[in-house]
Order: C-alpha cells, then structure tokens, then sequence
C-alpha cells in the first residue's frame, strides 16, 4: 500500500472511532429477576449515558446509591427513549467498566 491509501485508511479509522464513542452507548443489564441472564445492548446514545454504561452505572451517578426503584426506572427509560441496535450476551467486564469496579445486590 502506498502512504497516500494508508494516510486514507488512517483518518477513515479515526473519524469512524469517534463518531462511534460520541453516538452510541453499550448497555450492560446485569442479571436479575426479571432478565436471569442479563444483556448487553448497543443503543443510541441519551443524553444521561455514557459509552459503557449500565442502570446501576446511572443511578449511582444521578441519585447517590442504586435501588431495585431507581434501577427499573433507568432501564425503563432508556428502554422507551433510544433505539437499540445490537442485543449480546451479558459482560460482567463491561458491567465492571460502567460501575468502576462496584458491584450492587441483584
């Protein structure tokens, strides 16, 4: 390849990459009563997510603490107000990532 195509390459692969972390959010659902086997989701990103984010992600930043209240109403809300646009197994990696390291009673 010439410098030309790999300059090319290299912009198209930068540009892609931050249209992708400033336009979607992965969405950790761990498991619980209602999803025993937890989900990950790829969504269009709401102004109150971030790029790995999860509801108790959410609620730990917005409320001060995590409840099965405040969590239910956090993927309520992101259920009703973005578009998802891949479904994949529940990460426990990425659960971690969105809580930094906590972890909340299921």
């Amino acid at each position: 390849m010439t410098r030309k195509t790999v300059s090319i390459l290299l912009i198209v692969f930068v540009v892609l990459a931050v249209v992708i972390y400033t336009q979607l959010t992965i969405f950790v659902i761990q498991p619980i009563g209602a999803i025993p086997e937890g989900k990950t989701l790829i969504i269009l990103r709401l102004n109150k997510t971030e790029f790995i984010d999860s509801a108790d992600a959410m609620c730990e930043r917005e409320m001060g603490g995590v409840s099965l209240l405040c969590r239910m109403g956090m993927m309520a809300g992101v259920a009703n107000n973005s578009k998802v646009l891949l479904r994949l197994p529940y990460s426990q990696a990425l659960y971690d990532i969105s809580t930094g390291g906590k972890s909340y009673d299921r």
